[in-house]
C-alpha cells in the first residue's frame, strides 16, 4: 500500500478515487470503467480505477460461480461471503483513496494491467 507516485496527489484525485470505490459498492464495474476511460491524465485515478475494475470483474466471476453452485445449495453461502468481501474491500479502497494511498485488493484477478 505504499504510495508509488513521485508527484503530489491532489485532493481532486483523492476525491475522484474515493468516488470510484464508493460507486463500485453500488454500481459494480461501471464507475471503475468510466474513470479508467476518462481520467487518462491522472496516474493515481488510473491506478485506483484499474484496481476497482479488476475487483469488480473478480466479483462478477464469483457471483457467476455462486449462481452455478446455488443449484447444490452452497452457492447461497458463496453469495453471502462474496457480498461481505465486496463491501469490505470497497470500504478499504475508499479509506486508502481518501488518504492518498494505493490500495490493492488481495484476491483480485489482475486482468487489466
Amino acid at each position: 500500500m505504499a504510495n508509488e507516485y513521485t508527484g503530489a496527489i491532489t485532493q481532486d484525485s483523492k476525491n475522484t478515487a474515493l468516488l470510484t470505490w464508493i460507486g463500485t459498492i453500488f454500481f459494480g464495474f461501471i464507475p471503475g470503467l468510466i474513470f479508467y476511460l476518462t481520467k487518462k491524465d491522472d496516474p493515481y485515478i488510473q491506478d485506483q480505477a484499474k484496481e476497482a475494475l479488476n475487483w469488480s470483474i473478480t466479483a462478477i466471476f464469483g457471483y457467476i460461480a455462486g449462481f452455478i453452485l446455488s443449484f447444490v445449495l452452497i452457492g447461497i453461502l458463496v453469495f453471502m461471503v462474496l457480498g461481505i468481501c465486496h463491501l469490505v474491500f470497497c470500504i478499504m479502497g475508499a479509506v486508502g483513496a481518501s488518504n492518498g494511498k494505493t490500495f490493492r485488493v488481495p484476491f483480485a484477478i489482475r486482468l487489466i494491467k
